[in-house]
């Protein structure tokens, strides 16, 4: 909390930005329970762990990692996939639905595709989740050149990047929301990603700069270069 004040020109020490918290009635939020969205017990092929937890990457479109989680409405469970840079942390594609099948993980890699423009050669990293060994994510890959890459069989940590950004959408909005329907859900966790995450929130990672910050900065550095 103090590093983001920082940056956004308010120069307080960590004493005044817990007694700003503590007079702001500003709490920590804590995770709630867990639902796990991951069948690996499948017959399907799967791929080798080509990214090997090698998060640090210094260009854009050279790693994407993918996973599926879920949202509660009272219409049932939202399931969530997105795609994300492993450059920037950014969010460049997601998809949602009513159930988990093949063409949810799909639609949120076409979107990435869409708006990126990726080379062959792109690593996608994802769980072994059956989405992601399925016939129809495979031609995907294979019909764009990219690389297929899996997480060891039940290690969270090989895919902990995107982990770590479920954990920030639920910690932030989802746990703190009541949706009534798939709609409501999708529409707020669309607003999210699209007018907060990536655009506006600071991440340690990247020197205290949104995703979208971080991509124009490197942009400018490359051309001075």
């Amino acid at each position: 909390m103090q590093r983001a004040l920082n940056c956004l020109g308010y120069p307080v020490g960590r004493q005044q930005t817990r007694q700003l918290m503590k007079e702001a009635n500003v709490k920590v939020r804590y995770k709630k329970k867990y639902k796990i969205t991951t069948n690996s017990d499948h017959d399907k092929p799967v791929f080798d762990n080509v990214l090997n937890r090698e998060f640090d990457v210094n260009a854009p479109d050279q790693a994407y990692v993918c996973d599926i989680t879920y949202v509660w409405t009272r219409e049932g469970w939202l399931y969530l996939a997105v795609v994300i840079d492993l450059f920037s942390r950014k969010v460049v594609g997601w998809s949602m639905g009513s159930r988990m099948k093949a063409k949810l993980v799909c639609d949120a890699l076409t979107m990435a595709i869409w708006q990126r423009r990726p080379k062959p050669g792109l690593i996608l990293h994802s769980d072994r989740g059956s989405q992601y060994a399925s016939d129809q994510y495979r031609r995907l890959l294979k019909g764009h050149g990219f690389i297929g890459s899996m997480s060891r069989k039940g290690d969270c940590w090989d895919n902990t990047v995107v982990e770590s950004f479920f954990g920030t959408l639920k910690q932030e909005r989802v746990h703190w929301r009541s949706y009534q329907t798939h709609h409501e859900a999708q529409q707020d966790i669309l607003q999210y990603i699209a007018t907060f995450y990536n655009p506006i929130r600071l991440h340690s990672y990247l020197g205290y700069m949104s995703p979208n910050q971080y991509e124009v900065a490197a942009l400018e550095q490359k051309k001075v270069a």
